[in-house]
This record gives structure tokens, sequence and C-alpha cells, in this order.
């Protein structure tokens, strides 16, 4: 076979000229390329010169009538006049709030577009009840919880959110209540309206010179870290993703995870609710934080095991806590946690300014007037129709990708953030003849999504990076063999990351794995410079060991031993009797007595467990 040959490209679209124009239409969903038809007349809001206060209050029984040749948006709930107008330029507009799910779905095929906030929940059942006619679902605001995306998918309706607007409404408001639990604001207030007067009781503690932690450094996390350097505070944050240029600009120090938890004075929290977060403040990190810490939650409220904070602040390791969001809400009348009296709540009023308000009304009415008419909409959160046959090659390297993209950013280790991923396509086809678009959105999903809040797809993969200061780079080696299988193999490096695993860190200094696709299913088959070859199903556990007898019995029997079913292992070595890498493809997820007996093993140097 002769020497591979690296060709490099960066954000190109590997197609030939002439089929450019084609390939994009193609790829492009249908919910975006939507014609504009005669509609059925609806009832819609009064007209834009309407007083504003009309436009966010309940639709009058009298209405205009639709225009023939517009397409129709039903605004479900409550929505700023500034983008109530937006859209009346473009689209009927059918104000109707409060609709039951009955008549949500009675509506509904008479609607081209419809948004929501974060009450009316948008099931499968009504993209069902649109009978196809519903190409777009605009979410104002950022969680989509309430929106089924594989059914929006599944039936070409695009999905839209307002992610932007509502960040400086938030941070202040993390600050409201940062000062408001330090001076005990809502406890003394509540006690003098009852004829009572405590000075002595609620003495606060000062803010100056005190730790702040911010645990997610994103756009809130960064907004509330410049307002608390300015009430005098020391700020440090926790961000795999965060980039240290920006830190520093600001004057915050990116530490780990453990040093937050262990030096804070006051914990703010603004990370999204996924499953590497769900619950991340249970009893074991209450028990590593510094005794009297007080925690603020603007974020969601299931990263907070609440029962565990109840616990948490009757034993005084957590002083007060100040909450605006919950696991269930509205929260049940007799929970101990909003009863506390060292507890400060709020319903929900993070983006509740009539600034943010506006904000989120216009920048949800532009992205779905933007979908409507046929453009690409940054704030996409759900795939994009791909055409059958694309999709149909590719099916298991797009598998491939995503998997590939999520071990890598699982390895890594620090507070440093992903600067620089590098993707390597080895393949006997011709630069102009593989569309490595998906791929690439794909690896950028299994990157960014673990521990973040962002959906990402073919249409906002690359926006989405460029967001987090992730630059992703992409590069061509041609091999010999047939075209008929569009990739040999796909490499995914993390450059200057520090890694859990160091030997996943190649000779040339990044994170280093690679994967093939075996009878359509994806294989890793690279860890550093480690040769393996296992399942890319389940959960993985990699091993360094010293290569010597016994090790693949001894690692199975503590596994047998605990009942969890091994799928497949791998072992890679650099020479006979020195070191070896084991790759073992797990049905179910180990304990961590189990990973503990695991890395008790003498043999074993090093050890990592990685969700797949």
């Amino acid at each position: 076979m002769a020497a591979p040959s690296p060709t490099t490209t960066h954000h190109r679209l590997l197609l030939p000229a002439s089929t450019h124009r084609r390939a994009a239409a193609a790829l492009a969903p249908s919910a975006l390329r939507l014609p504009i038809r005669a509609r059925t007349t609806t009832r819609i809001c009064a007209a834009a010169a309407a007083p504003a206060a009309a436009a966010t209050a309940a639709p009058p029984a009298s209405a205009a009538v639709a225009v023939e040749g517009k397409p129709t948006v039903l605004v479900a709930e409550k929505l700023g006049a500034a983008g109530l107008a937006l859209l009346r330029e473009f689209a009927n507009v059918d104000c109707s709030y409060g609709l039951s799910p009955e008549e949500l779905r009675a509506k509904i095929s008479l609607c081209d577009a419809l948004i929501v906030r974060s009450g009316t929940k948008v099931g499968r059942d009504v993209f069902e009840a649109s009978g196809g006619r519903l190409r777009v679902v605009g979410r104002a605001g950022v969680g989509i919880d309430n929106v089924d995306l594989a059914a929006a998918t599944e039936h070409g309706c695009l999905v839209v959110n307002a992610p932007t607007a509502n960040t400086v409404a938030a941070a202040e408001h993390g600050i409201a209540l940062l000062c408001g639990m330090a001076r005990n604001v809502a406890q003394a207030d509540a006690s003098l309206k009852a004829g009572k007067w405590a000075r002595n009781k609620y003495v606060g503690v000062s803010l100056v010179g005190k730790t702040l932690a911010i645990l997610g450094f994103g756009k809130v996390g960064s907004e509330v870290a410049r307002r608390a350097k300015g009430l005098g505070m020391h700020v440090i944050a926790h961000d795999p993703y965060a980039s240290a240029d920006r830190a520093r600009a600001i004057g915050v120090e990116l530490v780990s995870m453990e040093e937050a938890m262990t030096t804070a004075d006051f914990i703010s929290l603004h990370m999204p609710l996924t499953p590497a977060t769900d619950k991340m403040l249970n009893d074991e990190a209450f028990a590593k934080m510094k005794k009297g810490v007080r925690i603020i939650n603007v974020a969601r409220g299931g990263v907070i095991d609440e029962d565990a904070l109840v616990r948490a602040l009757d034993a005084g390791i957590v002083a007060q806590a100040a909450l605006d969001v919950f696991t269930k809400e509205p929260p049940a009348a007799d929970s101990k946690l909003v009863l506390h009296e060292n507890v400060t709540v709020t319903p929900h009023l993070g983006a509740s300014t009539v600034e943010a308000q506006e904000g989120v009304a216009i920048e949800i009415a532009e992205a779905v007037t933007g979908a409507l008419k046929g453009e690409l909409a940054a704030s996409a959160v759900n795939a994009p129709m791909v055409p059958a046959e694309v999709l149909s090659e590719l099916a298991p390297f797009v598998v491939l990708a995503e998997k590939l993209g999520r071990l890598a950013v699982q390895l890594v280790a620090g507070g440093g953030g992903i600067k620089s991923v590098k993707v390597t396509y080895a393949s006997a086809r011709a630069p102009d003849d593989l569309d490595t678009r998906l791929l690439r959105a794909m690896i950028t999903k299994g990157v960014i999504e673990p521990i973040s809040d962002a959906f990402v797809n073919l249409v906002n993969a690359d926006f989405t990076a460029k967001q987090r200061g992730i630059r992703i780079s992409e590069e061509r080696i041609l091999m010999d063999g047939s075209p008929e299988t569009p990739l040999d193999y796909i490499q995914v490096q993390i450059a200057h990351v520090e890694s859990k695993f160091p030997s996943a860190i190649s000779e040339s200094g990044e994170i280093t794995v690679e994967g093939k696709v075996k009878d359509g299913v994806p294989h890793l088959t690279k860890v550093g410079a480690f040769e393996v070859d296992v399942s890319m199903e389940g959960s993985l556990i990699l091993c360094r060991q010293v290569d010597q007898p016994g090790m693949i019995g001894s690692v199975g029997s503590v596994l047998g031993e605990e009942n969890v079913n091994v799928s497949f292992m791998s072992v890679g070595r650099i020479a006979p009797r020195k070191r070896a890498v084991m790759a073992i493809g797990v049905d179910e997820e180990p304990s961590k007595a189990t990973l503990t007996k695991i890395g008790e093993i003498p043999a074993i140097e090093e050890f990592v467990f990685l969700k797949l």
C-alpha cells in the first residue's frame, strides 16, 4: 500500500463545484424550505398598531382576518410586543393563550409555526395532529424540555430557541440573590412585616474578600463574575470548556472542581442540566465543602439533590441557600427546602425583566421568520433533514463520529478548556467525493453536548463550536483501496489539554482516539499510541497495565463478582512484557467500589471509566 498522502481542509464542503448548489438545497431541512401557499383563514391578533399592553394580553374575541398567501404563526403563550410586530410583518399571527392540549391539537393543523414558552407541552401528539403542516416550533427561552425533539425531527419540523436574550437578566438575578442572602433581606423583611424588630437575629456576612466559585463559566456565569468582581469578591470558576484567556481578562481564576468545592465561601451554579450534572451537588459534594458555604442557583433545579441540600443545611455545612429554580416547578407547598429558614427562594424569575422579555420575543421572532423564509437558523436545536442516500451511506460513521467525540472529551482533565479539535478522515475517495459536514457536526456534538445545554446538529455545529472558542479543523488522508467504502477510519485529537488517562496522549502531545466501522458497528481501534479493538457500545473501561499473564482474568473476575457483563475486551501493547492498554466494553455501569477494586490490582497503573 502506498504511503498515505495527507491533505488539509478547514470547514470546507467537499463536493464538486457543479453540485454545491444542488447539495446545499438537498441538505437543507424541509422545515427551512417552506413554500408560501394560500392559507386557511384563521383568527389573528389585533393589528401591529395596537397598544403594546394589548400585545401581551389574551386576544380579543374579535380579531383581524388572516391574509391569504402568508404563513400562519400560532403564539400559544405571551410574547413581547416587539416580537409580535416582527412576526406580523411576514406572517399571520394567531395569539391564542391558555389553550388546553385538546384545543392546541385542534388548531395546530392550520399553522405553519408555533411559538411557546415553558408552559405549553409540544409532544408527539401535537406533531401528529399538525398533519405535516407545522414546519417550525420556536421556544421563547433557553430550555426546550417541553418540546419532543425526536418527534419534531421525525415530522420534519425545525425547533429553534432564544438562548442569548436573557443572559444579563439571569446574571443580575443571581447577584440579587447573592446579596439578599448574605444580608438576610427576605427573612428580615418578613420579620418586620410581622411586627418584630429583630436586628440581632439577622446579622449578615460581608462579600468583600470572600471567594465566589462559579460552576459553569458560560454567558451567564461570566456576567455574574464581572458583577461579583465589582463587589470586591475573589472569583474562581470551573468549566472544562472555558477559555483561560477570557477568564483572565475578567480577572477570574479557572480551577478544578475539587478546588472550587473546597475553597469557596459562596458557590453560584450556572451549568445546564445534563446526565453528567444531574444531582451533581449531592451528599458527597456537600461533604467536601467549607463549613458555612452559601449556595446560589439560577440555572436548573435538578443539578442539586434537594434532599441532600436540606441535610447539609440542617448539619450546618451549608449556612444558607438562595434558589430560583427547583427540581419540580412549582415545588410542593410543604417542601422542606422551600420552607427552611435559611433558604431564600424566588419562583423562577431569572429571565423576568421587561427588557429580557422583549429581547427574547425579538430573538425568537427573528429565528422563526428566518426559518420560514428558508434561512438556516443558528439557534436550531434539533437535527435537520439529510438526503436519504447520504444518511444511509454515512449512518454507521455518524455514530462512530459522535462516540469518538464523546469519548475524547471524557478523557480531558483540568480546567484549561478545549480550544482545538483536529479530525482526520482516511478514505480512498477523492476529496471532492465525500461531504464531511455531517461527520464534523457529530464529532462537535459528541465533544460539546455531554457537559453543555447546547443541542448540536448539521445546522448549528460550527456556530456552536465558535461560540465556545473551539476550533474544529479537518484533514484528509488519501488511502489506497476501494472508493465504495466512504471511510477507512476517523481520528479525533484534542490539543493542549491534560488527560485523565495519560496513555491517551499520543507522541505528538494530543489526546488521540481513532475508530473504524466493522460490519456496521463502530469500533475503537486506537487510544494514544496503543492499538486496541473494542466495540463502542454501552460503556468502556480503559486500563494501562504491565503486560503480564493473568491480567484479563483478574479484571474480568472483579467485574464478574459485581455482576457487570463484559461485552468486548481488547489488549494493545507496545512490546511483549512491557506496557499495554486494555479496553473493556461493559453493558452496565460498574459501582465506585468495583472500579476501586480494579485500580487496586497491582499491575494496573492507571484506568478510566467512560460512558459512550
